[in-house]
């Protein structure tokens, strides 16, 4: 398993999870996703914005449910398209659905902190895997998918559509406090334009 980029993947976001439960919120003050500030300062603790950040919240989580479903997600999904793309470029899309889904959070923290709202660090795998998903959605359109709730099978294809209206529904209405919809959003998107623009590369 570890000779493929998702095994490596896996390990390492089990490793540094096992870290947290040792140093605590030390590493999130460091390592996770904390807003530019630019308009205002972000709830609890606000360490400045350090560009690291954009990459390392990805192998932050914040329990061991959050832990399990990324790196289900990870495995089911990711195992797929790195099959179907190869390591190169597997690994590539997904750093930049990652650094994608934390542009997008900044933006948005931005825009909070600017209407006198509180923006806190994000963690968590889930823009990148958001990017996973979307891909597995486009790439694999008629596989179905087995849901936990309700337990139905669905295609992947409305699977995907039918994820990306709730969390922009979730971001925009505010509901589900807690969770980065945006930045989840902003994984689908980026991957979104990455494979898009391979697409009208190869048909010009």
């Amino acid at each position: 398993m570890l000779d493929t980029v998702v095994g490596k993947l896996l390990a390492a976001n089990i490793l540094i999870f096992l870290a947290q439960t040792v140093f605590g919120d030390g590493l999130i003050q460091w390592f996770g996703l904390w807003p530019l500030g630019l308009f205002g300062q972000g709830g609890g603790m606000s360490p400045p914005f350090l560009p690291w950040q954009m990459v390392t919240y990805g192998f932050l989580h914040g329990s061991i449910l959050h832990l399990a479903l990324n790196m289900y997600a990870l495995w089911l999904f990711g195992s797929q398209l790195e099959r179907v793309w190869g390591p190169r470029r597997f690994t590539f899309y997904y750093f930049a659905c990652l650094i994608g889904a934390a542009l997008s959070q900044m933006v948005v923290s931005e825009f909070t902190l600017m209407h006198g709202g509180m923006a806190y660090p994000v963690i968590g795998a889930s823009g990148a895997v958001f990017g996973l998903l979307l891909a597995f959605g486009l790439l694999f359109p008629y596989v179905r998918l087995m849901l936990l709730f309700p337990p139905i099978p669905i295609q992947a294809r409305w699977f995907v559509l039918i994820y990306g209206l709730v969390e922009l529904f979730a971001g925009v209405t505010g509901s589900m406090e807690g969770v980065a919809h945006f930045a989840h959003l902003g994984g689908m998107l980026t991957g979104w334009l990455i494979l898009k623009g391979r697409t009208g590369r190869r048909q010009s």
